[in-house]
C-alpha cells in the first residue's frame, strides 16, 4: 500500500470513530427522552400490573399480563387470638384444624365459623398438623416439641354441645379474655418424641405411616401406624422444612441450608431433585400429572452451614403476666425484637428472615425444573391447588394470594387482612381455607368469583390545572366506570363525587377542571365474565408559562452545540424540553475570548421550549438580540463582539413549539451585570537610561475600561520580574512605573554588555495583556 493510501485509510477509520462517538451520545439520548413532549390533548392510561397494583382492589385481581378480572369469593370465617397459624388441615366433614402461636394452641373451625380449642400443649408453638384416619389428629409442637394424638370422644359429645353452645353465644374476644376453654371432648396423648430441636412438618402416607420433618440435624423420622419410630431419612442439611407425597409414593422433602428438593422412595433412598437458587424451600405441592411445585426464598451467599437463615424476626417468649392489650395465654408474655435474651426461648418464624424475595419451580415428572414465577417483595409461605387445578401461592409479607398460571404469567387474585399467608386446606363446595399471620385469621377462598368486585386507581397528578374529556375503556362482559377529580391530593378532602362515564355513548368525563383525577371500575359477574385491559382519560393542560430559574454569565468558556440529528426534534428535546427526562449536559472548553452563558428552565406542562439571548449595555435602553431559536440551555460567543464596557444579558424562555400560534407564552430573566474587556492596557513613554551603576526605567501604563493589575519587566532576556506602581497600590486604569535595576559589572575579567534590551508587559483585571521594550546602547 502506498503512503497515500494509508493516509486515506487512516483518514477513513479515524472518520469512523468520530461518527461512532457522536452517534452514541445521540441513541443514548433518543433512548432516553420520550417522543411526543407535552403538546396539546395529553392521555392518562392504566393497563400494566406495575400500574394497577398502585391502587386499591376489592374483589378484583390483577393479572400479571395487565388488567383487572374478579376474584375469586374471599371471607373471613374465623378471628383466633393467636398471632400464627402455622398449618392448616380438614377432614371429610369440611371441618379445618389451625396449628398456632402465640398462644400455642390447636382450633377446630365449623364450616359456619363456630370454633373450639381442642388442644393446648405446654410447648410454644404448634407448628404442624395432619388429619388421619378416623378423625385423629396429628399435631406437632416446637421448639424442643413432640408429636401429639389428639382424638376425639364420643362420651364428651354433650360437653362438647354445651361448650359450643356457650361460645355461640358470647364473643370470641370475651371468650379468650376471660380464659380459654379446652373442648373436654377431645383428647390427647404424646405420640413421639424425636428429642429434636424443632418439628416442621408432618405427612400421612396411604398406610398411615407418619414422616415428621426435624431441625436442627436434617432428619425424617417415621412413626408407622403401631408406633414404631425410626429415622427414615438423614440429610447433611440442617432443617427438613417440607414434606409431601407424589403418585408413586416417594416422600417430597425440601430443606433449609442448600434449597435442595429430595425424592425419597418407600425404602428410604434419598435422590436430590433440585438444588434451588434460593436458601431455603417454604413449600411444595404436586399436581395430578407428576409436577412438583417448589417455593424457594432466601439468598445462600453468605450462609454458614449452621444456620437456618430463618430466625430473624425472632419471637420472645417469657413467662410471666399477660401483656395488657389483646387477649393471651395466662401466663405468656409475647414481644417481637430483633434477637433474643439468653434466658428466653427463640423461636424462628420460617422465610422470616429472607432477603432477596422468592421464586417458585416446577420439577417435571422426567427431572427437568424451570423457574415458574418470581417476586422481588413476596416471600411464598404456601402452594395449593384450588378447584380448577391453577396453582395458587400464599405469601408475606403483605398478605397476597397469588395464583400461577403459566411461566411468568399469574395473576394477583387477593389481599388478605394481614401480613402472611401461611397455609391453605380443602374446605366444602371446591373451595380452598387460607389461613394468615399477624394476625392469625382463616378465610375461605371459594370456588367461584365474587358477584361484584369493585377497583380505584391511584391519584393521577396532572401537574397543572386541567380539563378532563372522554374517558377510553376496553373491556369485556359488565363493567361500569367512574371518574372524580380535585385539587388536593387526597381525594377524601373536598373532590366532587364520583361520576358514571357512559362509555358507549360518548365518554365524556364531565367532572370538573382540576389537577388530580382518579377512576373506578365496578365489575359484575355474568356471561361473559367481566375484565378491564385498560383504562385511559384525556385532559388538556391548562397552559401556564415556562420559568427561567437561573442565568449566569462566564468570561473564558466555551458551550459546544449539542448534536442535532437530521429531520428529527432531538436537539429541542434534549435541551429544550423541562421534563423530568434526561437531558444531555452541554460539553464546555475553556476559551479566554468567549462569553459563555448558561440558564436553567422548565415548563409545568412539561411543553418543549426555545429561548432567544438579548443583550444591553451599561447606559443603554434598548435590549439588542443576540441569538434566538435556541433549543440548548447555553449559549457562548466571542467577547470582542462587544466592545469594552459593562453588560446585563436577557433570556427569554417560550413554548411555542407545543402551542398553536397565539397560544404560546414566554418568561424573560435578566442576569446579573458582568464586564467585557478585550483590549490590552497601553504602555506610554517607556524609557530607561544607565545612571551611574543602575539602569533607570520608567513608564505609564493605561486602560480604557479597567484597571491595571499587574506589571513585570524583563532585562536582556531574562526571568520576568513583577515591579509596584508608584504608590504601591495597582488600583486605577493608569499607573506610572519608577524603578532601577542594577546592573551587571561582568565577571572573571569580562566587561558588561555594551547594551541592554528592557521589556515591559502589563496586564489589566481581565487578564488582557499590553507589552513595549526599549534598548539602551553603550557609549
Amino acid at each position: 500500500m502506498t503512503p497515500r493510501g494509508k493516509d486515506l485509510r487512516k483518514s477513513s477509520i479515524s472518520s469512523d470513530l468520530i461518527l461512532v462517538r457522536i452517534a452514541l451520545p445521540i441513541f443514548l439520548v433518543m433512548m432516553l427522552v420520550p417522543a411526543g413532549l407535552a403538546e396539546g390533548t395529553r392521555t392518562w392510561e392504566q393497563s400494566k400490573f406495575e400500574e394497577l397494583t398502585k391502587g386499591t382492589a376489592a374483589g378484583v385481581a390483577i393479572r400479571g399480563s395487565g388488567g383487572l378480572e374478579l376474584a375469586p369469593a374471599f371471607k373471613a370465617l374465623y378471628a383466633t387470638p393467636s398471632t400464627y397459624i402455622w398449618a392448616m388441615a380438614a377432614d371429610d366433614a369440611g371441618n379445618v384444624y389451625a396449628a398456632t402461636g402465640a398462644p400455642a394452641r390447636v382450633y377446630r373451625i365449623r364450616p359456619n365459623g363456630q370454633a373450639a380449642i381442642i388442644f393446648e400443649p405446654e410447648e410454644l408453638q404448634v407448628q404442624a398438623l395432619q388429619v388421619g384416619a378416623n378423625g385423629v389428629i396429628y399435631a406437632a409442637t416446637a421448639p424442643d416439641g413432640k408429636v401429639y394424638r389428639l382424638e376425639h370422644k364420643p362420651s364428651g359429645k354433650a360437653e362438647a354441645a354445651k361448650a359450643d353452645d356457650h361460645k355461640s353465644a358470647t364473643p370470641v374476644a370475651t371468650q379468650e379474655a376471660a380464659k380459654p376453654v379446652v373442648d373436654p371432648s377431645w383428647s390427647s396423648s404424646v405420640y413421639f418424641a424425636p428429642g429434636t430441636k424443632y418439628i416442621w412438618d408432618l405427612a400421612l402416607d396411604k398406610a398411615g405411616n407418619l414422616f415428621i420433618a426435624t431441625g436442627d440435624h436434617g432428619e425424617i423420622y417415621r412413626v408407622t401406624a403401631r408406633g414404631e419410630h425410626s429415622v427414615f431419612f438423614k440429610s447433611d442439611e440442617t432443617h427438613v422444612r417440607v414434606l409431601a407425597f407424589d403418585a408413586q409414593g416417594n416422600l417430597i422433602a425440601g430443606s433449609d441450608g442448600s434449597g435442595l428438593v429430595y425424592r425419597i422412595s418407600p425404602v428410604g433412598e434419598g435422590f436430590v431433585l433440585y438444588s434451588a437458587p434460593k436458601k431455603e424451600i417454604t413449600a411444595l405441592a404436586v399436581d395430578r400429572a407428576g409436577n412438583i411445585y417448589a417455593a424457594g426464598v432466601g439468598e445462600k451467599r453468605g450462609a454458614s452451614a449452621g444456620s437456618s437463615g430463618i430466625i430473624p424476626p425472632t419471637m420472645n417468649l417469657t413467662m410471666g403476666a399477660p401483656p395488657s392489650t389483646g387477649p393471651q395465654a395466662p401466663g405468656l408474655n409475647i414481644t417481637m425484637a430483633p434477637t433474643a435474651p439468653a434466658t428466653t426461648g427463640q423461636f424462628p418464624f420460617p422465610g422470616g428472615g429472607s432477603s432477596g424475595g422468592s421464586e417458585v419451580y416446577r420439577i417435571a415428572p422426567d427431572g427437568s425444573p424451570e423457574r415458574m414465577w418470581t417476586s422481588r417483595d413476596d416471600i411464598v409461605y404456601a402452594l395449593a391447588f384450588d378447584s380448577q387445578g391453577q396453582l395458587l401461592a400464599g405469601t408475606g409479607n403483605r398478605g397476597h394470594v397469588f395464583a400461577i398460571t403459566g411461566q411468568d404469567d399469574f395473576v394477583d387474585l387477593l389481599k388478605a387482612a394481614a401480613s402472611q399467608v401461611t397455609a391453605f386446606a380443602k374446605a366444602p363446595g371446591g373451595g380452598l381455607y387460607a389461613a394468615s399471620s399477624n394476625l392469625g385469621k382463616i378465610f375461605v377462598l371459594g370456588a367461584g368469583s365474587e358477584a361484584e368486585g369493585s377497583y380505584q386507581s391511584d391519584v393521577f397528578d396532572a401537574k397543572v390545572f386541567s380539563r378532563w374529556g372522554r374517558t377510553e375503556l376496553r373491556d369485556a362482559g359488565n363493567v361500569e366506570i367512574f371518574v372524580r377529580s380535585g385539587n388536593v391530593d387526597n381525594p377524601d378532602r373536598n373532590w366532587s363525587p364520583w361520576r358514571k362515564v357512559e362509555v358507549a355513548k360518548d365518554g365524556q368525563s364531565g367532572i370538573p377542571a382540576a389537577r388530580y383525577a382518579q377512576w373506578k371500575a365496578v365489575l359484575h359477574a355474568g356471561n361473559p365474565a367481566p375484565g378491564v385491559d385498560s383504562v385511559t382519560l384525556n385532559y388538556l393542560p391548562k397552559n401556564v408559562a415556562p420559568e427561567i430559574d437561573d442565568v449566569s454569565v462566564q468570561m473564558g468558556l466555551r458551550y459546544q452545540p449539542l448534536p442535532k440529528s437530521a429531520g428529527s426534534s432531538l436537539g429541542a428535546d434534549a435541551g429544550g424540553s423541562s421534563g423530568s427526562h434526561f437531558e444531555s449536559p452541554v460539553p464546555s472548553t475553556h476559551d479566554r475570548d468567549s462569553v459563555g452563558l448558561k440558564w436553567s428552565a422548565h415548563d409545568e406542562n412539561d411543553d418543549q421550549l426555545v429561548y432567544s439571548v438579548y443583550y444591553r449595555g451599561d447606559g443603554e435602553t434598548r435590549w439588542l438580540l443576540l441569538k434566538d431559536n435556541l433549543t440548548d440551555k447555553a449559549y457562548s460567543f466571542d467577547a470582542s463582539l462587544l466592545p469594552d464596557g459593562g453588560y446585563t444579558v436577557k433570556v427569554v424562555a417560550s413554548d411555542a413549539p407545543s402551542h398553536s400560534p397565539g397560544e404560546a407564552l414566554t418568561a424573560e430573566r435578566v442576569s446579573r451585570r458582568f464586564e467585557v474587556d478585550t483590549t490590552p492596557p497601553r504602555i506610554e513613554n517607556l524609557a530607561a537610561a544607565v545612571e551611574g551603576g543602575p539602569i533607570h526605567v520608567t513608564f505609564r501604563a493605561g486602560d480604557g475600561f479597567s484597571q491595571i493589575k499587574r506589571a513585570e519587566y524583563s532585562i536582556d532576556a531574562g526571568e520576568w520580574n513583577y515591579v509596584e506602581p508608584v504608590g504601591q497600590l495597582s488600583d486605577a486604569k493608569t499607573e506610572s512605573y519608577d524603578f532601577k535595576v542594577p546592573l551587571d559589572a561582568g565577571k572573571n575579567g569580562v566587561p558588561a554588555a555594551p547594551e541592554h534590551v528592557i521589556v515591559v508587559r502589563v496586564y489589566d483585571r481581565y487578564e488582557n495583556m499590553g507589552a513595549a521594550k526599549t534598548v539602551i546602547r553603550g557609549k
